[in-house]
């Protein structure tokens, strides 16, 4: 025990003789001879006011609003569950937005119209009434000269199914913008 003593003594005196504090001194003369600078005001602050919140005794927003189920279902007719084992057609692999109307066919021996629907890959596809396109089971209904429209069935959000119409209007071709 004693040795460590002496032994810690001596590390101690080695240390603490002969100190060059030289750097220190200089850098402390340097921070010394620079200009002072005035440390701006404090920014006032604004008290704290508390706010109170006055929609308590209104609708909850995280609920459905009572007039968009009403106006849901006023234009949209439920109906059962499209047919999920139907074949899919080609163009119910594509999104409306996707499709678009081209042009028309003349008509044929029954006297229905044709479309050309463009996909967004290019491609052309004929379409008569009775056939489905996009991805909400969209059934053609009807085929003018300047018009398709379709129904679609999507979900309504409560476990059924409601029908939305669509229309797809004939698109101008460049040539007759000039």
């Amino acid at each position: 025990m004693k040795i460590i003593i002496w032994l810690s003594l001596i590390l101690l005196t080695a240390c603490g003789s002969e100190t060059d504090t030289a750097d220190l001194e200089l850098f402390v003369a340097e921070t010394a001879a620079k200009p002072r600078g005035r440390i701006p005001p404090m920014p006032e602050f604004t008290p704290y006011s508390a706010f109170v919140y006055g929609a308590s005794a209104l609708r909850s927003p995280f609920k459905s609003p009572v007039i968009f189920e009403e106006m849901a279902n006023r234009f949209a007719t439920l109906v059962d569950a499209p047919d999920e084992g139907r074949s899919r057609e080609a163009l119910e692999n594509y999104t409306l937005g996707e499709l678009s109307l081209v042009g028309t066919l003349s008509k044929t021996e029954n006297g229905e119209l044709k479309a050309l629907v463009q996909t967004s890959t290019g491609n052309v596809h004929v379409v008569q009434v009775g056939q489905y396109m996009g991805k909400n089971h969209g059934k053609i209904i009807s085929v003018n000269d300047s018009q398709l429209d379709l129904i679609e069935v999507v979900p309504n959000g409560s476990g059924g199914w409601i029908t939305r119409p669509h229309s797809m209007g004939l698109k101008e071709s460049a040539e007759g913008d000039k």
